[in-house]
């Protein structure tokens, strides 16, 4: 089993449940001020870019208990513009960390999450991903190249009733 490395392919139920953790764990650490979890989320995201949801907590819990006992059918999607999301939750929550423990700074920490509560209830409860639409620019403007993500290119063209359900 390979450990490291990001799938090519995740469920969009499984990413939509993760996005919903995370809002839950954000929320709670600015809402009850719990300045330890900034490193738990930090971990977290950092694990979920290396490794998919391999060596995350929640990504476990998420693909092997919560999304199996779901009665829905999973909806395959690129992983690239999702392993390019979780880059960017890992930039905000390393930044949290950084602001809490290096500068003493809790409520720039909360700015900073609050941002990434706003952007995961995104992708949980309305299925937009804003990491992925960001990936998909960056592709139109050539700064990533096509072939890092073939399935990417129709982006644009995906019709919104495509979309999954909330869950």
């Amino acid at each position: 089993m390979q450990v490291v490395g990001f799938p090519r392919e995740v469920n969009e139920v499984s990413a939509r449940l993760v996005a919903t953790g995370v809002v839950v764990l954000a929320t709670a650490t600015i809402v009850f001020e719990v300045r330890w979890l900034t490193v738990v989320m930090a971990y977290g995201f950092l694990a979920r870019v290396l490794t998919g949801p391999k060596l995350s907590p929640l990504g476990q819990l998420v693909t092997r208990v919560i999304t199996p006992a779901l009665p829905i059918a999973p909806r395959i999607v690129s992983g690239p513009p999702k392993r390019f999301a979780q880059g960017i939750g890992a930039v905000f929550t390393v930044t949290a960390v950084i602001a809490t423990y290096g500068f003493g700074r809790f409520d720039i920490a909360q700015g900073v999450l609050g941002l990434l509560v706003v952007a995961a209830s995104l992708e949980a409860f309305v299925g937009l991903c804003l990491g992925c639409k960001m990936f998909a620019v960056l592709m139109r403007m050539g700064v990533i190249p096509e072939e890092v993500c073939e399935a990417c290119n129709d982006i644009w063209s995906r019709r919104p009733e495509s979309q999954p359900v909330a869950v």
